[in-house]
């Protein structure tokens, strides 16, 4: 999964105010050539809609925003090929390694990089990148914690994603861009087709 990731380069990050919304929101990003999404666990109905869409086999869905051990086991059961957290959480990981499942927690300094790591993170989440110092930021963890996949997620959009793979990501979560909300309600499928276009470019 962790090579799957590295290869997309951009994970979209679905979170929006109901679960239709998700839906269209997977429905418009799988059309331009997206093909691997994080759902997330603050869209109501989220773990019914990733059983849904995760019956798709061209597509890979994992959970994001998991509270806890019970939540974890279920989004697995559902379709989930990896969990995310914006915090260190060793129940979850603890729920990944007992259930094979790619784990995916986060943190912002080099004390929470290696809390992350000794819950057993397969990937660390940078959370809120922009907001911890960048691309900047993320080149300093790097030089610190060689080999750890870092994905730099929060205010990271396609006019800045190169900027975070340049400074080390292995791939980077684009969420209000690829996913906006007022897109997504005003049936706007131009500007998220427009948004998906710019991140995509980047990967090519």
């Amino acid at each position: 999964m962790i090579e799957a990731l590295r290869a997309a380069r951009i994970l979209p990050v679905i979170r929006t105010a109901t679960a239709a919304q998700s839906r269209l929101a997977v429905e418009w990003l799988a059309a331009e050539g997206f093909r691997t999404f994080e759902l997330t666990m603050t869209t109501p109905g989220a773990l019914e809609l990733l059983g849904e869409l995760a019956r798709d086999p061209a597509l890979r869905f994992g959970m994001g925003t998991v509270p806890d051990a019970w939540h974890a086991q279920a989004a697995i059961h559902a379709g989930a090929r990896f969990l995310v957290t914006p915090w260190v959480d060793p129940e979850v990981a603890q729920c990944c390694r007992e259930m094979d499942t790619l784990c995916m927690l986060g943190a912002m300094t080099p004390t929470e990089v290696r809390a992350a790591q000794r819950a057993g993170a397969g990937v660390v989440k940078l959370f809120p990148a922009s907001t911890a110092g960048g691309p900047a930021h993320l080149k300093a963890l790097g030089a610190v914690f060689p080999g750890v996949p870092f994905c730099p997620t929060g205010g990271v959009e396609p006019g800045n994603a190169a900027l975070y793979l340049r400074a080390g990501a292995a791939f980077v979560g684009i969420g209000g861009k690829l996913a906006d909300p007022h897109a997504l309600a005003g049936n706007d499928r131009a500007t998220i087709q427009a948004a998906a276009r710019e991140a995509l470019a980047i990967t090519a």
